[in-house]
């Protein structure tokens, strides 16, 4: 497979491309306005297209790096969507955040039109992307990853086999819940410390050097100490969209979600005009800010 087609040069997505270049890897990117620039991608040899139709027509296998569930079923099932000139035999590789619900069906539409499904969401961040080094949290069948490895290890350092289709969206949900719920929890008492007058570098060195430590709390180390927020460049609306998906898988399983509730009440809170664009270690400020009002 050395015809790629990548749908979502964004943060994320901009990041696998560019690596999939290095690796001599031919590589058709969707025209979009959510693109991060492509010229460094241009330049590299990378060939553009107007439509999802396009991009199927001339690939071997296609990666979806897209916002989430709707974004997904519309790539792949609208009049001009993938499923419209998909070719048999071509690998649908969803790297996005969805509901596993959805990735089932959308995993049979893709079988029924002939093509062959993988779902691997990625954990990290951009700058991990950009150095080819994100972790990818695989459903599929163990035949269909090991005949797409070699792609995926361009852009991926770390890749696990969660189990068939729908376990990767599964488990990327879990880890989402618990690392996006710590920065939350950190961004609340983060708030209460500033607005109690403790001192933020002791507030930090104390959850260091005990059971706050963690890449959450690195993550957000560099807001809470100089006002830098791009140790985590994942905004409030992201934020929530991934919670709100954890929280319908767990209403689908009928299992426990109070803690959950709570986190997605924060950002419900949180994503009100410009601030649902702000990364989420800049909850720190939405929260005091809110807090000061009450």
């Amino acid at each position: 497979m050395k015809n790629i087609g990548l749908i979502g040069a964004g943060l994320m997505g901009h990041g696998i491309a560019s690596n999939l270049l290095k690796k001599g890897y031919a590589l058709t990117v969707l025209e979009h306005a959510g693109n991060q620039p492509l010229d460094a991608l241009l330049a590299a040899g990378a060939q553009t297209a107007a439509t999802y139709a396009q991009i199927a027509q001339g690939v071997e296998l296609i990666i979806l790096c897209v916002t989430g569930s709707p974004q997904v079923e519309d790539v792949l099932l609208s009049p001009q969507g993938v499923l419209s000139a998909v070719k048999p035999d071509t690998v649908i590789v969803d790297c996005s955040t969805a509901v596993p619900a959805s990735t089932e069906r959308m995993a049979a539409a893709v079988v029924a039109a002939g093509g062959l499904f993988m779902d691997a969401p990625m954990t990290r961040t951009a700058k991990e992307a950009a150095e080819g080094r994100l972790n990818l949290l695989v459903g599929a069948d163990a035949d269909l990853l090991a005949r797409c490895m070699p792609v995926l290890r361009c852009f991926a350092e770390n890749i696990t086999h969660a189990g068939p289709v729908g376990s990767g969206h599964r488990m990327k949900l879990l880890h989402n819940y618990v690392s996006l719920g710590t920065a939350t929890l950190i961004a609340e008492a983060a708030a209460c410390a500033r607005q109690s007058g403790a001192s933020m570098e002791t507030f930090v060195e104390v959850l260091s050097k005990g059971g706050g430590a963690g890449v959450a709390l690195e993550r957000m180390k560099p807001y809470l100490l100089t006002g830098d927020a791009s140790g985590l460049r994942f905004t409030v609306s992201n934020a929530l969209k991934d919670i709100s998906y954890y929280h319908q898988m767990a209403q689908d399983t009928g299992s426990d979600c109070n803690i959950a509730d709570s986190v997605k009440n924060t950002l419900e809170k949180a994503n009100v005009g410009e601030n649902s664009q702000a990364f989420v270690p800049e909850l720190v400020r939405i929260i005091a800010e809110r807090g000061a009002k009450t």
